[in-house]
């Protein structure tokens, strides 16, 4: 089979600091390439997936990301350069929409974000042509009506994942800084459970620093610190030295990529029940779902009633990256069969 990728133009694939959607990208990339098929990825030349690959920016454009000339440039060059393709994958928003233009491609494409009343809109006017893939039960419960595909949730290689002790003794904090990732209840959390808590987030635009400032930075002392937006080499350190990740989300969260890295580590999850967490989270064995911070300071004393291998066996097992290539395979088969 001979299969494209196109990748979103706003971080590198893979990507050097913060990107699920773009570490999801470069697992599937080399994965098809694994699987003996013929592979191109469409994303940015600061890009370094070991796969054949193209582009048009030399650079990502994560300074403009979300702006409409830059995202509609790298896909007008990507859809010249897949045509001879058996099926795209597109992981862009607007690419399913430009891929109108070419009706006797085979274009498949992943909504990575929440069905919100924009997304919902865009994908109600192309689902029916292009079949789209959820990344959770959660993320499409709201939108019954938007037809899916398949629901594929993401996976890791846990084989690039350092298994860790929790000899920290720390709780960990990964994500964006913002009010629904929830860094001030982690913080509230480590707090009342007399741990420390080490946050790494990206914080980049205006209103991240704004919570930040108001939420975050008044809770800050020798015990609660945080540490910016790390590199994946020293994330990997941070999740397996840790005691457990926190993940206090207020919102429906498609997926959340970090869960499962945290798992890979060894790490146990202690997650609010929201999106896609009890998807990923067993609770009483890979972790705690946990009703409010009350719960969450409560369910860190009990960690070390979990065993640390069974976090590493989920992601060794169900939430691998080979389950999740095979999925992708399998659909991919089904719709060039129709």
């Amino acid at each position: 089979m001979r299969i494209a990728l196109i990748a979103p133009p706003w971080t590198p694939i893979p990507p050097p600091l913060y990107g699920g959607i773009e570490s999801v990208v470069h697992l599937l990339a080399t994965g098809f390439q694994d699987e003996g098929h013929e592979v191109l990825l469409y994303a940015t030349g600061d890009s370094t997936c070991p796969v054949p690959r193209a582009h048009v920016l030399e650079e990502a454009e994560g300074y403009r990301i979300g702006m409409a000339v830059p995202e509609l440039r790298h896909l007008m060059h990507a859809y010249d350069a897949v045509q001879d393709f058996d099926i795209v994958h597109d992981h862009s928003v607007v690419g399913p929409l430009y891929s109108e233009r070419f009706p006797r491609l085979n274009v498949v494409t992943t909504n990575h974000g929440p069905f919100n009343e924009e997304l919902a809109d865009i994908y109600r006017r192309t689902a029916h042509r292009v079949p789209l893939i959820a990344i959770s039960d959660a993320q499409h419960e709201p939108v019954p009506d938007i037809p899916i595909a398949k629901v594929i949730h993401h996976g890791v290689d846990a084989s690039m994942f350092p298994v860790g002790t929790g000899e920290g003794d720390y709780c960990m904090f990964l994500g964006r800084m913002s009010p629904d990732k929830g860094a001030h209840r982690a913080s509230a959390a480590a707090k009342n459970a007399g741990y420390p808590l080490r946050m790494a987030a990206k914080m980049r635009e205006p209103w991240e620093h704004e919570y930040y400032r108001s939420e975050v930075e008044p809770q800050l002392d020798d015990n609660i610190q945080y540490m910016g937006e790390v590199s994946h080499d020293d994330k990997l350190e941070l999740l397996a030295n840790a005691r457990c990740l926190l993940v206090p989300i207020t919102w429906n969260e498609p997926f959340g990529m970090v869960m499962v890295e945290a798992l890979a580590c060894g790490t146990p999850v202690l997650a609010f029940p929201e999106g896609a967490a009890p998807e990923i989270v067993e609770d009483g064995k890979t972790g705690f779902l946990c009703r409010d911070e009350s719960e969450m300071a409560e369910a860190i004393g009990r960690v070390d009633e979990l065993d640390r291998k069974d976090c590493r066996a989920a992601t060794e097992d169900y939430f691998s990256a080979k389950r999740m290539v095979r999925e992708h395979l399998e659909l991919f088969d089904e719709i060039l069969s129709r």
